[in-house]
């Protein structure tokens, strides 16, 4: 049987409302997705995954609106992007983390067990320092493996623009990183 491409998928979404085509699409991107916004919440698994599931919802609601100028995954990566930033914008105060529910986040997630508890507690809180705007394009750079047009067309911010948020946030990451032992002979 061969696989079908994600444009014939949302093709079959959206003239005929097969549900099927749109659980492949969500099989296929559901992990991606909820990586991206399990690193923009700074490992809060629960949130992430309310997060992904509403991208997905409003994908499947706007699946209409793909036009094909970019890739599907493209188009999704935005809508978690931009689900993000309304759930942000909501909330009564800037997004912070405090060390407690930094904790009880990192130890609830399964995706992470793997790593050393410390490191993962120093990246989350290096990660928490930066703007929104940083870690977003840190995360889609250095976790996700974007390149700078992918993550110009999720964030629709401008190619330079993006490069000068990788600049900041990784040079803000290694001086925390830095300062607190790692990278030291």
């Amino acid at each position: 049987m061969v696989n079908p491409t994600d444009l014939s998928l949302v093709a079959q979404v959206a003239v005929a409302g097969n549900k099927r085509a749109f659980d492949e699409l969500v099989r296929r991107y559901q992990s991606s997705v909820r990586r991206f916004l399990l690193n923009l919440t700074l490992g809060d698994g629960q949130l992430a995954d309310d997060l992904a599931q509403d991208t997905f919802l409003k994908a499947y609601l706007n699946i209409g609106s793909f036009r094909g100028l970019s890739g599907f995954k493209t188009w999704l990566m935005r809508i978690a992007y931009n689900v993000f930033y309304d759930h942000t914008r909501v909330q009564s105060s800037k997004f912070m983390v405090h060390s407690s529910d930094l904790q009880q986040a990192q130890q609830s997630n399964d995706e992470l067990c793997t790593m050393n508890y410390e490191l993962k507690n120093d990246l989350y809180t290096a990660l928490a320092m930066l703007k929104d705007e940083e870690r977003t394009c840190i995360t889609l750079q250095l976790i996700d493996g974007y390149d700078i047009a992918h993550i110009s067309d999720i964030t629709q911010l401008k190619p330079n623009t993006v490069k000068s948020h990788l600049a900041r946030g990784k040079e803000r990451l290694a001086n925390y990183l830095r300062k607190n032992g790692y990278g030291q002979s």
